[in-house]
């Protein structure tokens, strides 16, 4: 699988941003935690330099470290069926270690002046965010999302968007700064810029052979979580697709002999990226896109109306949505990205974004022929995980898919 080259840029740029939160040469910025779909242009348009710890959470999961530190968060009388996202990071806490230190040099998690949260994901947030509350003596603040929307109506936008600007006097007199409602449109404006060049990533996969994998956009779409808002996330999207763009006209596959698409749904499983992504190429497959990556594209947004803009965006995210149209969209998906199959991630302590639970597969299936495969597995508890049953289902599945038409499946 062919490296992008662009991922150096950012990596330099995901040094920066953590570097910055310990430079000394500088006056200090207030720090606001924020959940990875909350509010945070409110955040930075007010001067906070905003921290994720969702992204720390899948850190701890991309570099296996969440094996040692899911315990100690476990014995501190956190429940193993709970996020794993939560409990790595509170056991990492706990234990005083983050693998921020080896990956970009800084010492500890920076301290929060205020922590805030949207509930649009999962109501664990609530409970995280409590935990670092009382740990650093700081407020926790949030936005309390319609849970489950079909159609979004007007008085749930309302509603979010009420709550987003009841969020201003507390934080002003956090920051110390007067809320400013031009610099807001400013930084809605980079966000949208954001979203539409990293949705214009995503759909480069609709080229054959796919110039990327749902395991790159894993990695790729860091930058929209943890520097959207900001310029340098709109020039590192700049770069990337002119890279990728010259993939798809050399006609240059991710994997290079591709001979199967499939869709990915739910969460990555974060310590086994690389075994995903080497037992698929050795199968000729080619995970080409999933409901994850997307959850940061944020088509909604409009500076002339930031706050209900912003709340329309936040509270549609497919995590949030009913399971009607969660149904809709992985049937459009599907089409729109030619694929072969649809897979399933059944997380364990992920129970919000895991889509296997109701019948949804085998409903797609019946509608679109579309086989599924159902992967039990979780976030972070690699626990959770057997390679071998997984090799073994995959290689069952391919071998489904290259030697039964799609007209003949059931």
């Amino acid at each position: 699988m062919p490296a992008i080259e662009s991922t150096k840029i950012l990596k330099q740029a995901l040094t920066g941003y953590f570097q910055s939160f310990f430079d000394e040469t500088v006056p200090r910025q207030k720090v606001a935690w924020c959940t990875s779909v909350g509010p945070s242009e409110i955040l930075t348009a007010m001067g906070f330099k905003v921290y994720y710890p969702e992204n720390h959470g899948a850190l701890l999961g991309a570099s296996r470290a969440s094996e040692q530190y899911i315990p100690v968060a476990n014995a501190a009388g956190y429940s193993p069926d709970i996020c794993s996202y939560l409990t790595a990071d509170i056991g990492a806490f706990k234990k005083g270690e983050t693998p921020l230190t080896k990956a970009y040099g800084i010492p500890s998690v920076p301290k929060p002046d205020v922590l805030i949260y949207n509930t649009n994901q999962c109501r664990e947030v609530q409970d995280w965010f409590a935990y670092y509350a009382k740990e650093f003596g700081v407020p926790s603040l949030g936005v309390f999302s319609p849970w489950k929307v079909d159609d979004l109506n007007e008085d749930q936008i309302s509603y979010v968007a009420k709550q987003m600007q009841s969020l201003i006097p507390p934080l002003e007199k956090i920051s110390g700064n007067k809320f400013d409602i031009d610099r807001l449109r400013e930084v809605v404006a980079l966000t949208k810029q954001t979203s539409d060049l990293w949705s214009e990533f995503l759909g480069l996969a609709t080229a054959r052979p796919s110039p990327i994998t749902f395991f790159d956009g894993c990695i790729q779409m860091a930058s929209a979580v943890v520097l959207r808002g900001l310029p340098v996330a709109v020039d590192y999207y700049r770069q990337l697709n002119a890279e990728i763009k010259k993939r798809v006209a050399a006609k240059t596959g991710a994997v290079p002999k591709e001979t199967t698409r499939l869709y990915w749904d739910g969460m990555p499983m974060w310590g086994k990226l690389r075994f995903f992504s080497d037992l698929f190429e050795r199968l000729d497959t080619c995970v080409v896109a999933s409901t994850y990556c997307d959850s940061w594209i944020f088509a909604d947004f409009d500076p002339a109306d930031p706050f209900r803009s912003m709340a329309k965006a936040y509270t549609k995210i497919f995590i949030n949505r009913s399971e009607t149209h969660k149904e809709k969209v992985l049937i459009e998906m599907a089409g729109k990205y030619g694929v072969d199959g649809m897979i399933f991630h059944d997380a364990k302590t992920c129970p919000h974004n895991s889509n296997s639970r109701f019948g949804m597969p085998q409903r797609i299936t019946k509608a679109t022929g579309i086989p599924n495969l159902i992967l039990d597995g979780d976030v972070n508890d690699l626990r959770c995980i057997s390679e071998e049953q997984i090799i073994t289902a995959a290689e069952s599945f391919i071998e489904q898919l290259t030697h039964v038409p799609r007209n003949a499946r059931a």
